[in-house]
């Protein structure tokens, strides 16, 4: 392709991730870089809306100071949505506005839906004969995004689940005589990586051969979790009673992790509340953990119960955040904006393993119609024979993506957060109307 020139736009999309803002400061930083190929860098208010409304900030005018706390900083700065754009008069909008502004470069930071949007007005915009280089940055908690080896997002949310059930269970092993269930609820609407990956909480002591205690068959005594339940697995009420009664025999408690996105056998969420959907035509979920509860107490008599539900929570607690998970999503942000400077679009950053003996990653770019709209599911091969284990070589594969730990800048007892200046860019054509 030719070399081109203009402004560059960004935006955020999608449920935030403890390290979406520093994809956000990785796009900056590079595009600092290119001062040849890029005039001005522009974010857009609330994702694909602020597009249409023509809600622009220049980025350019943030303070270096900002730029680095956004590396730390939860949420998603520039505000996000779940707006799904259908209509063609919301494309023909978003071109328009792109030409207003001589917007040339576009990254739309987001996970599977997202990456459809920014997959249509790349496909809209060589087909209007618009010169327009679109590159698509990874995020989601969910790891779900076809291609990529992992998603930025996930091992930060990874870490903060594993220890949260640490920190719980050693509550409820203090609670427990053999007589309490705790159940944790987790995000995970179609794939289960993030309740799966509270396995890396379980402690693995191998035990004393010539202790009286030691079992001749039993070299390895497991910790909580005691039971994960996925989205993969049809949810049998039966044989979690089982397990659950199994668990009981030999343990103070029993430790359940729980996907929202759970469905029996029949096809229905646990506890969904499915008379109501999301922009994108998704049930509403948030209901697996108390009806596992209820199932328990039904089920029992003298156990106790009791459901807790991580929320968003999970997806904030930049405390727990994992450093390599931090650096990879700036390294996304980066290397989406060197794609569109050589001239790449219609792709996304994803992220591949390279090291044998140690841990690495190379970036590679993969065509956004290929992962637009896909589901990667938690591997089978994961899975325990039981259907509500998880296999040790999904450890493997998740640990040395929680690694490492932010210095945070702490202020009166409290870490300090970036908050953008927000500058606006003037509008420059007629308000639009999205309803």
């Amino acid at each position: 392709m030719s070399s081109l020139s203009g402004n560059l736009l960004v935006a955020q999309s999608g449920g935030p991730t403890p390290v979406i803002n520093a994809s956000l400061a990785g796009v900056i930083a590079e595009a600092l870089n290119h001062e040849d190929e890029i005039v001005d860098i522009l974010g857009g208010l609330n994702g694909i809306q602020g597009v249409l409304h023509e809600q622009l900030i220049d980025l350019a005018a943030e303070s270096q100071q900002t730029l680095r706390n956004l590396e730390h900083t939860p949420g998603a700065a520039l505000g996000t949505c779940r707006y799904k754009v259908k209509k063609a008069e919301d494309f023909d909008r978003i071109l328009q506005v792109f030409e207003a502004h001589n917007i040339r470069f576009f990254h739309y930071i987001g996970g599977n839906d997202s990456q459809d949007t920014a997959a249509k007005i790349d496909a809209l915009a060589k087909e209007r004969g618009y010169e327009l280089r679109v590159i698509g940055v990874p995020k989601t908690v969910d790891n779900d995004l076809p291609l990529t080896d992992h998603c930025p997002g996930f091992g930060s949310v990874a870490k903060h689940i594993a220890v949260t059930v640490r920190e719980m269970s050693l509550d409820n092993a203090a609670m427990g005589q053999n007589d309490f269930v705790s159940i944790l609820e987790v995000m995970g609407r179609n794939a289960g990586w993030l309740a799966a990956s509270s396995v890396l909480a379980q402690r693995r002591e191998k035990s004393d051969d010539n202790s009286k205690s030691a079992s001749k068959n039993t070299h390895y005594s497991c910790s909580a979790p005691h039971i994960i339940l996925l989205p993969e697995v049809p949810f049998n009420a039966d044989n979690f009673i089982r397990r659950v009664e199994e668990v009981l025999k030999s343990n103070a408690h029993c430790f359940v992790v729980v996907s929202e996105g759970v469905q029996d056998e029949a096809g229905n969420y646990l506890g969904a509340d499915t008379s109501s959907t999301d922009a994108f035509g998704h049930a509403v979920l948030g209901g697996a953990g108390e009806y596992l509860r209820s199932l328990v107490e039904d089920r029992f008599s003298g156990v106790k119960a009791r459901s807790s539900k991580l929320g968003i929570s999970q997806r904030a607690a930049s405390h727990n955040a994992s450093k390599t998970d931090v650096e990879e999503a700036k390294l996304c942000g980066r290397e989406a904006v060197k794609a569109a400077v050589k001239g790449e679009t219609g792709k996304m950053v994803i992220l591949s393993r390279s090291g044998k003996e140690q841990y690495a990653v190379d970036t590679l770019l993969a065509p956004l119609v290929d992962i637009a709209n896909g589901v990667k599911a938690f591997p089978e091969k994961w899975i325990g024979e039981d259907k509500m284990s998880i296999h040790q070589d999904f450890a493997r594969y998740a640990q040395p993506l929680i690694q490492g730990e932010l210095q945070l800048p702490y202020e009166q007892g409290l870490p300090r957060y970036a908050q953008l200046s927000a500058i606006r860019v003037q509008r420059k054509l007629e308000p639009y109307q999205t309803a």
